[in-house]
């Protein structure tokens, strides 16, 4: 786990290019604090900060291969590094080191991209060609690791995270208006997208082919696939389904320093937490967040339960409103824009625990958009039902959940009132694609905070355009599986955006086990019936880990996701004060963007701190942090 940044083309004055990348290396410095690397030819420049996982002694980037016609910075792990190893070992190759650089660099000077499919791991990387002056930027499936780029008129520069780009004196700060529409409709930015002009994230399971300053082609190499296999039984998928997740988390456990786990005390995290100790034989250090605010936002019971079964050590933080206060604008400048909800900062203060015992840690991210396990999945699909037994529409053909069937799981939905309201109130039938987009989407709750010359310019039917581009793409009928793609595609990005920043502020290594392409290939080519069955979120995940998890984890009605208590914050000087100062400070209300009186109304109206406030408070302090400066 590292930083990586760098210069492809020659259009900069060496000696120039190498006082940039040392200014974007020095702005990475918390990604990597237990070694820097820099190295500068006439065509490129390439800048690493090292955070030592593997290979202590002899991991240094950036690393070169023995004749120098290859340089290679590169950030993340790959867990199958020993048997690729041995793979190349048996063609010949020799080796010098026992890093999985080493093995990268290795594999792709034998491969090149041919070789991204075979990695098994979290990763982003640059590879320079001394002999052709040709390039390689790719990024892991599902972007566990960062990446970003931007393309000057002779020049890319890239780098982990956007301020170290935004050192470059020709890349400035500016905001995409496009980008921030999305933002304010899914509080994250679709596709390549981010809130700044010009710079552009490689979106997961990409890489990047160029030559100089410029870029040749942009490929996919790996993507979800909806072919549905019809020919084996549940027996079978559920089998091979324990198989690859306890093979994924054995291979995760590779480590040469101390490794823990996260624990919410929900089901994928649970899965980690046990299947990991199980293979270690011993204990594992275990990190939980609570709050002291009530018990709707304590998972403490059910997080004891698993770390007693595994015979492990909870440790827990509790945090509270004035460290909040503090974290936030610091958080927005790690994240360098902000995406998602509120769960960020308690993640944070866990990873702050997390760091002080241990540098490696295991977390369940991933689940939910992986095998269907949010509430809203249910929600659309009790209107398909309903629209299927009032108009004997078979819109999935095989596929649909019938209303027969959903109706014994519907109890989960009790917390979901005010969503339900608000999803039927108009639209009801619509196709699913308009149905989901209104599921997903916070337009109705923000545009009326929107001064009248922002409203005016909203442009809600490109968003929507947008949405569809990735809700239908993919060759598939079934609702379960356009709701999970999209939410893959979008939403999974933008939390493992918050994984990688609020464990990189801390110098502490994530990793996220239920992400592996094996099971990913294998879940989405089941029967959504029998992924989805009867609208039970997580079936096959329950079905196949049942002998390994306790029952009251199994079993819970009351998902959680980490809700933070904001609402009851708000009605406290600390909190209060605080959204005040930033939402009605000069800049904010010189920024044209939001009603002052329309949030005046909504934050003293308000009976929930909702995502609207959340997203305006984030957004404003994303102005100040990188735009006003």
């Amino acid at each position: 786990m590292c930083g990586i940044c760098g210069i492809l083309g020659s259009a900069t004055e060496q000696l120039a290019r190498t006082s940039i990348v040392k200014g974007m290396m020095a702005s990475l410095a918390h990604r990597g604090p237990d070694g820097e690397g820099i190295h500068t030819e006439r065509l490129f420049s390439f800048g690493h900060q090292r955070l030592a996982i593997i290979d202590l002694a002899y991991g240094q980037q950036p690393m070169h291969s023995e004749d120098d016609r290859y340089t290679l910075v590169f950030n993340g792990e790959i867990y199958n590094y020993l048997e690729l190893r041995q793979k190349l070992a048996r063609q010949g190759v020799q080796f010098r080191t026992f890093s999985d650089t080493e093995v990268l660099l290795k594999l792709l000077i034998h491969e090149g991209e041919s070789a991204l499919p075979q990695l098994n791991g979290m990763f982003a990387f640059a590879l320079f060609d001394n002999h052709t002056g040709q390039w390689l930027l790719a990024r892991d499936p599902f972007g566990i690791k960062p990446l970003y780029y931007a393309q000057l008129k002779d020049e890319i520069v890239f780098a982990s995270e956007i301020k170290a780009l935004l050192v470059h004196p020709q890349i400035q700060a500016k905001p995409d208006w496009a980008a921030i529409q999305q933002y304010l409709t899914f509080q994250f930015c679709l596709g390549d997208r981010t809130l700044f002009h010009g710079i552009r994230k490689l979106e997961p399971g990409c890489y990047l082919k160029g030559t100089g300053g410029k870029i040749d082609r942009l490929t996919c190499y790996w993507d979800a696939n909806y072919q549905i296999d019809e020919y084996h039984t549940e027996e079978y998928f559920r089998d091979r389904l324990r198989s690859l997740l306890e093979d994924s988390i054995r291979l995760q456990l590779r480590s040469d320093v101390p490794l823990g786990a996260y624990l919410s005390g929900g089901l994928d995290s649970s899965i980690v937490t046990m299947v990991a100790s199980a293979y270690l034989g011993s204990p594992v250090k275990l990190f939980h967040g609570l709050f002291a605010e009530g018990a709707q936002y304590d998972e403490s019971f059910y997080a004891q339960i698993v770390a007693e079964a595994s015979r492990s050590e909870l440790l827990t933080v509790t945090p509270t409103a004035q460290q909040f206060v503090e974290d936030l604008p610091k958080l927005i400048y790690a994240l360098d824009e902000p995406v998602a909800g509120p769960g960020l900062f308690p993640q944070y203060r866990v990873s702050q625990l997390a760091s002080q015992h241990v540098k490696v840690v295991l977390g369940g991210q991933g689940g939910d958009e992986v095998f269907g396990g949010y509430a809203r999945y249910l929600v659309g699909y009790l209107e398909q039902a309903l629209k299927g037994a009032i108009f004997e529409t078979q819109e999935e053909g095989q596929h649909i959940v019938t209303l027969a069937s959903i109706i014994p799981n519907l109890p989960l939905l009790q917390q979901y009132r005010p969503l339900m309201q608000q999803f039927w109130r108009q639209g009801l039938f619509d196709s699913m694609d308009a149905r989901y987009f209104q599921l997903i989407a916070r337009t109705p709750d923000i545009e009326h905070l929107l001064t009248a010359e922002a409203k005016a310019e909203f442009n809600c039917e490109a968003v929507f355009a947008d949405f569809q581009n990735i809700f239908n793409y993919p060759n598939t009928k079934s609702y379960i599986n356009k709701m999970t793609h999209f939410d893959f595609k979008t939403l999974l990005p933008a939390l493992l955006q918050i994984e990688d920043r609020v464990s990189m502020a801390v110098s502490l290594e994530s990793r996220v086990p239920l992400l592996d392409t094996r099971i990913v290939d294998l879940v989405t080519s089941m029967p959504p019936s029998m992924k989805f069955q009867g609208g039970r979120t997580k079936h096959i995940l329950k079905q196949a880990v049942k002998t390994q998890i306790p029952e009251p984890i199994l079993n819970r009605k009351d998902k959680m996701g980490f809700p933070v208590p904001l609402n009851e914050w708000l009605k406290t000087p600390p909190l209060q004060d605080f959204v005040g100062d930033i939402l009605f400070s000069q800049a904010s209300r010189e920024r044209g963007l939001f009603n002052p009186t329309a949030l005046d109304t909504l934050i003293k109206s308000e009976t929930e701190f909702g995502r609207q406030v959340w997203g305006v408070l984030c957004l404003e302090l994303w102005h100040q942090k990188f735009i006003d400066v």
